[in-house]
């Protein structure tokens, strides 16, 4: 039997269906693949957006729990007439490693062990610091004008860090600035204020001519906020800082900020400085003529046994490096509350400043920052 070839149309058609049928194909599964994307993708946003909120109350925890210890520090310290010192073998001070959350939740009698089955790795650490252990920036300024006693401790510690002087001139200028209305009350003239910042800026970037770009000089001429912060009136000034990554808001550039971490601070009022958690480098700049031999020296005693008076510290020094009262002290009215918690590859950290008055504590600022971490690739 012979078979007859199909007519060109009926060949045509068959193709057609053929690739109507793929093409339907193809369709259906992009709209499949797209549809499973955006349910897994509407997963993961709503597990991380619990994982954010229960990391969230968790950090609430940690904070009111460091609010109690640091409640029955100052109730301590009542019941030593008032004069209880702030030290580093406090229960405050002693920080907590990074720790599993369900060995904290299988202490709790009223929790099961078979309740802990099943959640997920978290991992809590954290620790109380004594804001008043470095130099407070604020120190620098009072009613508008430079203190002399501040401004000769910075000194110190700039040389110390062989920081630039001159940022140190445009740092106190800008602060002057950055509270115009504190100055407007002491009686200084605003004009006189900014003529006075102007010149200071002008100094800094004579000095600072050639540098290379990043340094507050370089900025000023690049019209960067350090140049128009010391040059406009005082209705435009900076902002006041609220913590130490913000001065360089009043013109100091990043490295010196880096620098100037570990040893200072930006705190709300003026506030004297704690001998007994300070650092060895905080306290040979606060004081004029102390070598920072004799600054070890009073570190390493106070590990002996921390300062009850400041007369304590005071016996360690010569007569020609006293310790003032109002720029030294054995207590701390401001405390920063650190507090990481971490869930497998993903961790939140919450940075809090607290002011104890008595018993009392109050927030002054609170921030919160969260990311993760990726292991590095086998090799």
């Amino acid at each position: 039997m012979i078979r007859r070839p199909l007519p060109l149309r009926s060949v045509r058609q068959r193709g057609a269906a053929l690739l109507t049928a793929m093409l339907t194909v193809t369709l259906v599964a992009t709209f499949a693949v797209a549809a499973l994307w955006q349910q897994w993708r509407a997963a993961e946003v709503e597990a991380a957006e619990r994982a954010r909120s229960q990391a969230g109350w968790v950090l609430i925890g940690a904070l009111d729990w460091t609010r109690l210890i640091l409640r029955e520090d100052a109730r301590a310290n009542a019941a030593a007439g008032g004069k209880g010192a702030d030290h580093l073998a406090e229960p405050w001070a002693v920080p907590l490693e990074e720790a599993k959350l369900t060995t904290f939740l299988a202490a709790d009698k009223n929790i099961a062990s078979d309740a802990l089955e099943g959640l997920p790795e978290a991992f809590m650490s954290g620790r109380i610091v004594d804001a008043q252990s470095k130099l407070n920036v604020m120190n620098l300024v009072s009613g508008g004008k430079p203190v002399a006693a501040s401004q000769a401790a910075f000194k110190k510690l700039f040389e110390l860090l062989r920081l630039p002087a001159e940022e140190l001139a445009l740092l106190t200028a800008n602060l002057q600035r950055a509270a115009p209305a504190t100055a407007a009350s002491a009686g200084i003239d605003p004009a006189t204020a900014a003529a006075t910042a102007a010149a200071t800026a002008a100094a800094a970037a004579a000095a600072n001519t050639g540098a290379a770009s990043g340094t507050p000089a370089a900025a000023a001429a690049d019209g960067g906020t350090v140049g128009e912060a010391a040059t406009t009136g005082s209705s435009t000034g900076p902002l006041t800082p609220q913590r130490t990554a913000q001065l360089t808001w009043l013109g100091l550039s990043p490295s010196t900020v880096a620098a100037l971490q570990p040893y200072v601070t930006v705190l709300p009022t003026r506030t004297p400085l704690n001998l007994n958690t300070a650092s060895a480098e905080a306290i040979f700049a606060s004081t004029p003529s102390l070598d920072l031999a004799s600054a070890k020296r009073i570190v390493a005693a106070r590990a002996q046994g921390y300062f009850k008076e400041l007369a304590d510290a005071g016996k360690l020094v010569t007569q020609n490096a006293q310790f003032t009262p109002d720029q030294h002290s054995i207590s701390t009215g401001y405390f920063e509350v650190q507090a990481r918690l971490r869930i497998d590859r993903t961790w939140v950290e919450e940075q809090t400043l607290l002011r104890r008055d008595g018993i009392e504590l109050r927030i002054v600022w609170r921030e919160r920052g969260a990311g993760a971490t990726f292991e590095a690739p086998r090799s």
